[in-house]
């Protein structure tokens, strides 16, 4: 079939497929294997995700001449690939262009190239800093596939104000066939939803999402692929953390192109869609890296048991150590909890005492401490020098430390750098305590989709029910040093993720004082927060991408 023989029916594979960021040959290899897949079902072009040849966001990679010529290099063999007169394939790749740098797809069908799309609307907010390294594309206008005319309009084209979809109907576009790269936060899919189907009234036409799966360090890219028809009706709903290819068939009516009815998956809510995202993107990371296994120390506390559940389901069992690191003031209860868990989840457990390196060092210091009062500074030598034998494990064997500090946390400074902020990659640095808490429960009663962890209570009922503690001098609990966490979370999430005012906060029921100390503590903190790892984004703002503070900062609220 020539490009403008009439067509009455198309069939359309969306993939949803985890590239990696700089695996060009690998991330050909994936879309080969979707063609495969694609054309064994009949279907007639396959739909790739933004930048897949890349892996999305490539960041500065794209200021490497070399790296964009290898991404042309890949689309050209894609190309020749189709002059099989099998499905053609709508593929998005970065390109070197006459005025700098663009977020493109190709179109490549019977053997060539058919046409190039640039994206338009180049997002620079939160996690976006496109605007960087891309130049805006001009207004597209529509593919002609096998007598198809197809709107491509590339994520955010949909998202901002500029009218992309508007033209692309007026230019004479049959269809909306959209590319994204689109980050998971909590109830994003929903938001995915209004933002096409206001498209779809806007311009009367039929339109897939097509998302990216998969871990991309911070950043987690949930699938959840979907179709709306012109009429407002869900078409197909793929399913979420999976990837799948799905092909959907249309057909032109007297009014236009109709999906036809599809299935529709279950969208995960609440903890179980954070819990996945956690997993997916502590595995994506891990093995993206190349890290055979992790180690982390397993205090008996609420936060390094989720870490341990969520380091054996997304890796298994034989690939987690957890390490018991004990001094005078951890308890037997302590003791028994980590020992528990660490049984429950099935996971190697150490115990390496550390009364004897934490002496060593306050001998050391005996002479320039005289007269002096003991206090935090001794409470931190236990944390590092449990930071410091974690990653002795780490460099005689080879496995990753997974840092365990909860946003709360993150956010007021209760962690010690050097000591337990040690770590390649922290899966819930972007969880409240009282979310790593909601989380924890939900674990208990759940397995979710893929993981490799057992069934049952996998962290122990009295982890959950004891109060919080460092266990760093005798009796402590966090609330010690702290407001209680629902408190302390609530003001947080007014301060970070809704940059509320202090009376605003005030006027939900806070104390001014206890607003005030939150406040300075949080801003306080943003130079250990630099220096922390990477981990998993849950919520609509992060510390790193989302929320990119000075480190030297007087501005207090008063």
């Amino acid at each position: 079939m020539t490009e403008n023989t009439r067509s009455d029916i198309l069939r359309i594979a969306t993939a949803q497929f985890n590239p990696i960021v700089g695996d060009v040959a690998g991330n050909l290899a994936r879309i080969r294997e979707a063609r495969r897949e694609a054309a064994s079902q009949g279907a007639d072009l396959l739909l790739m995700t933004e930048l897949f040849i890349s892996g999305y966001p490539p960041e500065d990679l794209v200021l490497k001449p070399s790296f964009l010529a290898a991404c042309l290099s890949a689309v050209e063999e894609l190309a020749t690939d189709t002059a099989d007169g099998g499905p053609g394939i709508i593929v998005g790749f970065p390109r070197q262009g006459d005025l700098g740098r663009h977020n493109s797809i190709a179109v490549v069908d019977g053997g060539r190239i058919v046409a190039i799309r640039d994206k338009v609307d180049l997002p620079n907010y939160g996690e976006f800093d496109e605007k960087r390294v891309f130049v805006a594309g001009e207004m597209p206008g529509p593919v002609n596939f096998r007598g198809v005319r197809i709107g491509i309009p590339i994520c955010e084209d949909i998202w901002g104000d500029l009218g992309v979809c508007e033209t692309l109907a007026e230019s004479g576009a049959e269809m909306l066939l959209v590319p994204n790269g689109s980050p998971y936060y909590r109830g994003k899919v929903d938001i995915r939803h209004q933002v096409v189907l206001k498209q779809v009234i806007e311009t009367g036409l039929p339109m897939v999402y097509a998302n990216q799966l998969g871990g991309q360090d911070e950043l987690v890219f949930d699938g959840a692929s979907f179709c709306f028809n012109a009429d407002k009706t869900l078409a197909f709903q793929m399913s979420q953390f999976e990837a799948t290819l799905f092909i959907s068939t249309w057909r032109r009516e007297s009014d236009g192109w109709r999906c036809d009815q599809g299935p529709l998956s279950h969208i995960p809510q609440g903890e179980e869609a954070d819990y996945r995202a956690c997993m997916l993107g502590f595995r994506d990371y891990v093995n993206k890296n190349g890290f055979k296994s992790v180690v982390l120390g397993l205090s008996g506390g609420i936060d390094s048991a989720i870490c341990a559940a969520i380091a054996v389901d997304a890796l298994g069992e034989e690939r987690v150590r957890t390490v018991m690191l004990p001094y005078r003031y951890t308890s037997e209860e302590s003791f028994t909890d980590a020992a528990a868990c660490a049984k429950a989840l099935g996971c190697h457990y150490d115990i390496v005492p550390i009364s004897e390196p934490v002496e060593g060092f306050l001998s050391s210091l005996a002479d320039m401490f005289e007269g002096t009062e003991a206090g935090i500074t001794e409470e931190n030598l236990q944390s590092r020098t449990r930071g410091t034998i974690l990653m002795a494990i780490s460099n005689k064997f080879g496995s990753m430390v997974v840092t365990t500090g909860n946003k709360s946390e993150m956010s007021v400074g209760y962690a010690t750098l050097y000591g337990d902020m040690n770590g390649g990659f922290n899966p819930i640095k972007d969880l409240y305590k009282m979310q790593v808490y909601a989380l924890s429960a939900w674990r208990n009663t759940h397995v979710p989709p893929g993981a490799l962890g057992p069934s049952g209570e996998v962290i122990p009922a009295n982890i959950l029910s004891k109060a919080p503690s460092a266990e760093l001098r005798p009796n402590q609990t966090d609330q010690d040093s702290l407001p209680p966490y629902p408190v302390l979370d609530d003001i947080l999430e007014c301060l970070v993720e809704k940059e509320m005012s202090v009376e605003d906060i005030v006027e939900r029921g806070h104390d001014i004082a206890t607003v005030h100390r939150v406040e300075h503590l949080l801003y306080l903190a943003e130079y250990k927060r630099r220096q922390s790892a990477p981990g998993v984004k849950i919520t609509k703002k992060n510390f790193g991408r989302d929320r990119r503070y000075p480190i030297t900062n007087r501005f207090r609220d008063r």
